[in-house]
């Protein structure tokens, strides 16, 4: 059972995920950002490698990346960073990067890296299923590690349920077909997504992203999944109020 298993076991709904850029805003920010969340009550913590060509990052996450790799962060460093957190982080850790990143650090040489920091779940968008089944799946598994496949609105039922089969800590369901970054409230066409996919009795559980930025659209989003993950209006609160403002922005989103 991995980490997130270890969470879905203890609190089936309502789980509140951050992402942040590793390295963002400053390159020795990434364990502070981490151990204030952690406090603040966050029940996993997806942690950006900055990359200069991402598939799915909208102008806020890419402009966090820019940034971090600008100051110094890279795949070395970020692991170094981890490992010193290791032990003493009490947060499930997911890390979130894309397959060109694995291929030139080495692939053997990345799973290594992300064990021995304690991590045990990745979610790399740009994975397609088939290189999953025929080769990273063996890879994964040999190091202990889970990987995280993303849905969106346009995903078939049959993919769908072929994601499930091989899932082993949660679906990520990517709010609507676009970048990441804030779109103001839950569309009822997003709702409709929602129950589609809550009509299918998935063995996953169910994170939604992508467009979830406060405690409106986080509630609305956990009526029909078990939690979502907040991303772009995070990066920005960090960037304009800094580490020490992060409890209260994670109570604004949960109302507490």
């Amino acid at each position: 059972m991995n980490s997130i298993q270890h969470i879905f076991n203890k609190k089936e709904n309502n789980l509140l995920s951050i992402f942040f850029t590793a390295g963002f805003p400053k390159l020795e920010d990434t364990t502070k950002v981490i151990a204030k969340l952690s406090n603040s009550g966050v029940d996993f913590i997806e942690v950006g490698l900055p990359y200069s060509d991402p598939l799915a990052d909208g102008p806020t996450i890419q402009h966090s990346s820019d940034v971090a790799l600008r100051n110094g962060m890279n795949l070395d460093v970020v692991f170094k960073q981890l490992q010193t957190i290791k032990g003493s982080n009490k947060t499930p850790l997911v890390l979130m990067g894309y397959l060109n990143q694995i291929i030139k650090y080495g692939e053997d040489r990345f799973c290594k890296e992300v064990r021995d920091c304690g991590i045990d779940t990745v979610i790399i968008p740009d994975l397609p299923m088939v290189e999953y089944e025929n080769h990273y799946q063996q890879l994964f598994e040999k190091y202990g590690i889970t990987n995280v496949f993303l849905i969106t609105p346009h995903t078939s039922e049959e993919r769908i349920r072929k994601i499930d089969s091989l899932t082993n800590a949660f679906i990520y369901v990517v709010a609507s077909a676009s970048i990441t970054g804030a779109k103001g409230e839950v569309s009822s066409a997003q709702i409709n997504y929602f129950k589609r996919i809550q009509a299918m009795n998935l063995q996953s559980k169910l994170i939604v992203g992508f467009g979830i930025s406060d405690n409106k659209t986080f509630t609305t989003a956990c009526e029909y999944m078990n939690g979502a993950i907040i991303g772009s209006a995070f990066i920005k609160e960090l960037e304009k109020n800094g580490i020490e403002e992060i409890s209260n922005f994670v109570r604004t989103v949960k109302n507490c």
